[in-house]
């Protein structure tokens, strides 16, 4: 499990790479109860997902980093390892669907990664990207089910209780799980009190299922890629992030 010392490490790691991001009241001011945006998309690949990516290619010792890096994605983590990589000096090679957004193709292979591109499962991309590494040596750079990347996503959840320490109920999106395995971290383990709502598309609702089932649940792809959320097609939760979902 991710600590509330893992966040805050990954914070100080992430000052001058990623964009501490502001919080905006969308409500009237007069409003009794007010929501407010975490805008991630103003990171300088338009996601939330460098601070996973960073915290966890920044880990790498220099014989792991002469490797060079491989991921799998449906286009803004991918982003966050080419971004990552690149301000590292890595090579990075991305396994993104093909049919995934063209603006994000061109964006991952603009900031410098080598494009792969696969089926539309999130399981074929994955283990596309587990055939590269053990055949060209590459060390791997998970989307979510992964200790450093919850602590770089955690880092979310602490920019929300530092700007707005009165939150009762925050909003989380799930794909696979990353996020809010992160953000829950940060968050209940600074204030338990608040509570945490995950939040998916109906036809990629794995998380739900996984949590209303006691073990994790998996959608088939053809399923999942009918939702227009593409970053929230994930298929299953990852284990480690299930195991934060269901504490927080």
């Amino acid at each position: 499990m991710v600590s509330l010392h893992d966040i805050r490490a990954a914070q100080s790691l992430l000052r001058g790479i990623a964009v501490r991001t502001p919080l905006l009241e969308w409500t009237d001011v007069t409003a009794k109860r007010k929501l407010f945006l975490k805008l991630e998309n103003l990171q300088p690949m338009g996601a939330f997902k460098l601070r996973g990516a960073y915290n966890k290619v920044a880990s790498f010792s220099e014989e792991e980093r002469r490797r060079g890096v491989v991921s799998y994605s449906s286009g803004n983590h991918g982003q966050g390892v080419a971004y990552a990589a690149r301000a590292l000096g890595l090579k990075a090679i991305i396994v993104m669907p093909g049919n995934a957004p063209k603006n994000k193709l061109e964006s991952t292979a603009a900031l410098g990664a080598e494009v792969i591109t696969v089926g539309p499962g999130s399981e074929e991309r994955r283990l596309r990207a587990e055939e590269l590494a053990a055949e060209h040596g590459f060390v791997i750079v998970p989307p979510y089910n992964d200790e450093k990347i919850i602590a770089g996503q955690g880092t979310v959840g602490l920019e929300i209780l530092e700007d707005l320490p009165e939150v009762e109920t925050v909003l989380v999106p799930v794909g696979g799980g990353g996020l809010i395995s992160g953000v829950s971290a940060a968050i209940k383990l600074t204030n338990p009190k608040v509570n945490i709502i995950g939040v998916e598309p109906e036809l990629a609702g794995d998380a739900r299922a996984s949590l209303h089932s006691g073990h994790i649940v998996a959608f088939a792809a053809e399923q999942v890629t009918q939702t227009l959320a593409d970053g929230l097609r994930t298929q299953s939760i990852g284990e480690v992030n299930f195991e934060h979902i269901r504490a927080y």
